[in-house]
């Protein structure tokens, strides 16, 4: 088939990579218009329009999924279908109208599951064990198109969104290059969502990453856990914020107060409305992220000193 693959960021990689290596013809990439990054803040391309580049794939940067120009551009492009991975804008019916064999999207959840922008981060938020991905018929509804297959994968313990996420990237690539598959076959039939088990993943905000001393400390562990890499975790010691990466609870400590610090040798322990957890590694505002024991190293901490 001829494809025109849309997608942005680096997990949607793989799977552009899976479909220039199958049997289809990649005619175009659809992505996000470059942006600034770096220090310099650079107009940068994405992780996938510079793939798609090197791959000497036309590529379209449309301001808007509904431009005249962008839609008059895919049509000529002439797709049978277009695969999609985190494109990160939503498509009009002008736009879904063009393939005839319709947008057909990965997402990474078992859907229903966690319709919606951060399906990995509220998996593990909420202490999912089991998470997967799903190609589904991109409908104008959000994430509630038929189901063409899906794979699952387990959640371990010290997942973070980092890591999880890049294991369904891999594993995800493979699932939609085998639904190209089927539906160029004509051998995969879409099968509707059910109407059970809907849950919904909005962003996380950089203000939802605070962390909530308060809280179980199964709760701060996810949290941290979810917001890693982004949009980071992070609390604030004497008015200036810390990043935090992954925490380890330690249910054998000695009771804190919810937030209270308390530094040893090899481990600092914060409070939590249950048992302590054990700082990682942190960041102070300014300076680069280091070991918590060796960031306690450098304060004098006053009795019962807390992060907030």
């Amino acid at each position: 088939m001829r494809l025109v693959f849309a997608g942005t960021p680096e997990p949607a990689v793989p799977a552009l990579r899976a479909l220039l290596a199958s049997s289809h013809d990649v005619v175009g990439v659809v992505t996000r218009p470059d942006a600034p990054a770096g220090r310099g803040r650079r107009l940068t391309a994405s992780p996938v329009g510079q793939v798609a580049a090197e791959a000497g794939v036309p590529v379209l940067k449309p301001a808007k999924a509904r431009d005249p120009e962008f839609l008059d551009a895919l049509r000529a492009l002439e797709p049978d279908c277009c695969p999609v991975v985190a494109y990160g804008a939503l498509l009009p019916r002008p736009a879904l109208d063009v393939p005839p064999r319709g947008w057909v999207n990965l997402h990474f959840s078992l859907l229903p599951a966690w319709r919606g922008a951060a399906p990995v981060q509220h998996a593990i938020l909420h202490g999912d064990d089991m998470t997967g991905a799903a190609t589904f018929q991109i409908e104008e509804g959000l994430d509630t198109g038929p189901v063409f297959g899906v794979l699952t994968e387990p959640i371990g313990p010290d997942d973070t969104a980092g890591t999880l996420l890049e294991r369904l990237a891999v594993a995800g690539a493979r699932l939609l290059a085998d639904t190209m598959d089927g539906i160029e076959a004509g051998v995969l039939e879409a099968r509707p969502q059910s109407a059970e088990g809907v849950s919904l993943a909005p962003k996380i905000t950089v203000e939802d990453a605070r962390v909530d001393w308060t809280a179980p400390a199964h709760r701060v562990d996810r949290l941290v856990r979810a917001c890693t890499p982004a949009p980071g975790a992070w609390t604030e010691f004497r008015g200036a914020r810390l990043k935090l990466g992954p925490v380890r609870p330690a249910p054998d400590a000695e009771r804190l107060a919810p937030g209270e610090l308390r530094a040893g040798k090899k481990d600092v322990l914060v409070g939590t409305a249950t048992h302590p957890v054990v700082l990682g590694e942190v960041g102070p505002q300014g300076k680069k992220t280091m070991r918590a024991a060796d960031w306690a190293r450098g304060l004098t901490l006053a009795e019962k000193e807390a992060l907030s």
